[in-house]
């Protein structure tokens, strides 16, 4: 039995939703995001809470009950909060900008590397090393974050690269000299 699938989704007052067959469109003051469920997974809006239920308990059922309810969830919260992922550049020299559709980063390579910014997203850097990503779609936010902070990821020794704020590098001694 999903736990996930079986809770509730809260919605706002601000926010709509319209299931046409299997079509979802979440319409919010942030946004509009749309999703197509999955053939196993049904949809009842009853008054401010939607429930997502499953007609069996297939394997294929079972394992999309619990996904389709977080995504539903998070396009209600994306369009009435948004989400935001925050990333810091840490490195003497590395900066970024925000140029035009795409983001500037400076990472110490022979050339300055140009990643686009996709529709729906808002990227501002401040102090040329902080880098805010803001958006109402979770996954597009995350994958954006992540392929940035591919580039160039913290490495081990000097701590160096880009990381999200809060997240920890584990730290290993440089090379020791015998005697």
């Amino acid at each position: 039995m999903s736990r996930i699938g079986n809770k509730l989704i809260e919605i706002p007052e601000k926010v709509k939703i319209s299931a046409n067959d299997r079509q979802v469109v979440v319409d919010g003051p942030k946004g509009k995001l749309e999703w197509e469920l999955p053939s196993t997974i049904d949809l009842k809006q009853e008054d401010a809470t939607l429930t997502l239920t499953r007609p069996d308990d297939t394997r294929t059922s079972k394992a999309m009950h619990g996904t389709a309810r977080a995504i539903v969830a998070n396009m209600v919260k994306g369009v009435s909060d948004g989400f935001s992922r925050d990333l810091e550049i840490q490195g003497v020299g590395f900066r970024a900008a925000v140029k035009g559709k795409a983001l500037d980063l400076n990472l110490g390579f022979s050339h300055p590397v140009l990643h686009p910014i996709p529709e729906g997203l808002t990227v501002t850097v401040t102090d040329n090393t902080k880098i805010k990503v803001e958006g109402v779609d979770k996954q597009v936010v995350g994958q954006f974050s992540a392929e940035v902070r591919a580039y160039y990821p913290p490495e081990p020794y000097k701590g160096k690269g880009i990381r999200v704020v809060g997240e920890y590098v584990r730290r290993k001694a440089g090379k020791s000299v015998q005697k």
